[in-house]
């Protein structure tokens, strides 16, 4: 093995340790849930639970098929305003993990409404009362698979460039012009990600694989829906960034989340003393 290939491996190893002990570390998951208000939490994992009970439907398809809307873009501002919230607080990989913690929960509930859909105990009837129920509650794998997949990626994407963004504020990286350039940008991107690898993932591929059909959606309509969803998503945000800009104001005043920062700097002192920008 040459030193160049040799060098490679031992940073991807190093890498892996590192996500790895980040993701083990349960005290700092405890101290994550601790510090993050509730209301946060649960606004964003019921969104998540609801976008993607909605993504289940195209409710808009153009024809030339440029553009296709699913129900779940309507709602899928909610998580990325959480985000961006937490990690202009919290760091992006404290938004991470309220990602795959949230990501986890809906799983979980994708599995128990696929479970309920199935079960039925009860008189024989001439005509199945829970038809559209279970149409509604049982997802396909194809839409739950794509979603969390992209909803991964999307988040990691936006965490990241929040903070990257956020670190070319020097001289007032407290205000809101910062705040909303940040969320803004990130935003945008993360959600043109989002609608991309889920549209393209679940109709080109899933779909593609599964029934031998694409359910009409093209190469074309996949760009277009990731596009006309990131301008939206953006326009959301510029109305509703005030609110989360706000939040973060009260927070920093009263301290919210200090517990969890003190921890998180003594892990990264205790590890590299040069590595405090966590």
């Amino acid at each position: 093995m040459t030193k160049k290939k040799a060098g490679m491996f031992g940073r991807i190893t190093a890498w892996i340790k590192d996500v790895w002990e980040w993701l083990s570390d349960m005290e700092d998951w405890k101290r994550l849930l601790r510090s993050v208000p509730s209301l946060v939490v649960t606004a964003f994992a019921v969104s998540v639970v609801v976008m993607n009970l909605m993504a289940a439907k195209t409710i808009i398809m153009t024809d030339p098929s440029w553009l296709g809307i699913t129900g779940g873009l309507f709602i899928s501002w909610v998580p990325f305003l959480c985000m961006d919230v937490v990690t202009k607080t919290y760091g992006a990989r404290a938004a991470t993990k309220l990602n795959i913690l949230t990501l986890i929960i809906n799983l979980i509930c994708i599995a128990f409404f696929h479970l309920i859909s199935h079960i039925y105990i009860g008189p024989a009837a001439e005509e199945y009362p829970y038809t559209s129920f279970d149409a509604t509650f049982s997802q396909t794998w194809q839409i739950f698979t794509a979603s969390s997949v992209a909803f991964l990626l999307s988040g990691i994407v936006n965490n990241c460039l929040n903070v990257l963004i956020g670190n070319r504020f020097k001289k007032d990286p407290e205000g809101r012009a910062a705040y909303m350039t940040r969320s803004y940008i990130s935003t945008a991107v993360g959600q043109f990600v989002d609608n991309y690898v889920f549209t393209g993932l679940a109709f080109l591929v899933f779909f593609k694989m599964s029934i031998g059909s694409t359910l009409g959606w093209t190469g074309a309509t996949v760009l277009g829906t990731a596009l006309f969803g990131a301008l939206l998503e953006l326009l959301m945000e510029v109305v509703f960034s005030p609110i989360g800009y706000k939040v973060c104001q009260n927070w920093r005043k009263e301290e919210v989340g200090k517990d969890y920062l003190e921890y998180c700097r003594r892990m990264e002192v205790y590890k590299d003393r040069g590595r405090v920008n966590y």
